[in-house]
């Protein structure tokens, strides 16, 4: 008889349209015991995302295929830069989450660290939350503040906000699924 290791993981959907750091870092997170959720799926909005390396780097399946069919419980979206078609949000409801690189509701779609700068804001930050039919308007899950100092530009202020978001999207991932 086979002993089970503890509960079964969610097995989750990453969709990605970049480099893919987001998707490397919740691949990390989801090899530790005590996160309850296992990468079994990438899907892209384009085969020259360099994200799709890790697909190969960590055997993880590519193909754009039926999520049904694979499973998939949760999907995550990570610099995923398509809208999704409401009847997908609608299938998936309360199962698809987003990190977006602003302290929502502030600065949604896209360019939020000019904005942030532009606006002599404080603070910046990111967000997970929800994914609806309405642009980044979903139920925030988590977020995280980073501090603007006057040296910032977009570029430096993007990388003090993405070191937050590889800290907060698999806690925020642990949270809803714990």
């Amino acid at each position: 008889m086979k002993k089970s290791i503890g509960p079964e993981k969610i097995k989750t959907a990453v969709f990605i349209s970049g480099k893919g750091s987001n998707l490397k870092n919740l691949i990390k997170f989801s090899k530790l015991k005590q996160y309850p959720f296992s990468i079994d799926l990438i899907i892209s909005s384009t085969s020259k995302a360099k994200g799709l390396k890790y697909s190969k780097k960590y055997k993880i399946e590519k193909k754009i295929i039926i999520l049904k069919k694979k499973k998939i419980k949760l999907v995550c979206l990570a610099g995923f830069m398509k809208i999704l078609s409401n009847n997908f949000i609608k299938k998936f409801k309360g199962k698809i989450i987003n990190i977006h690189p602003s302290l929502l509701p502030k600065y949604k779609g896209l360019n939020t660290h000019i904005k942030a700068i532009k606006n002599g804001d404080k603070f910046a930050g990111c967000t997970v939350h929800y994914v609806t039919s309405k642009l980044d308007s979903g139920k925030i899950i988590l977020q995280k503040k980073v501090k603007i100092s006057r040296k910032d530009n977009h570029y430096s202020l993007s990388r003090k906000v993405l070191k937050k978001e590889h800290l907060i999207y698999p806690a925020a991932i642990k949270k809803i699924l714990s």
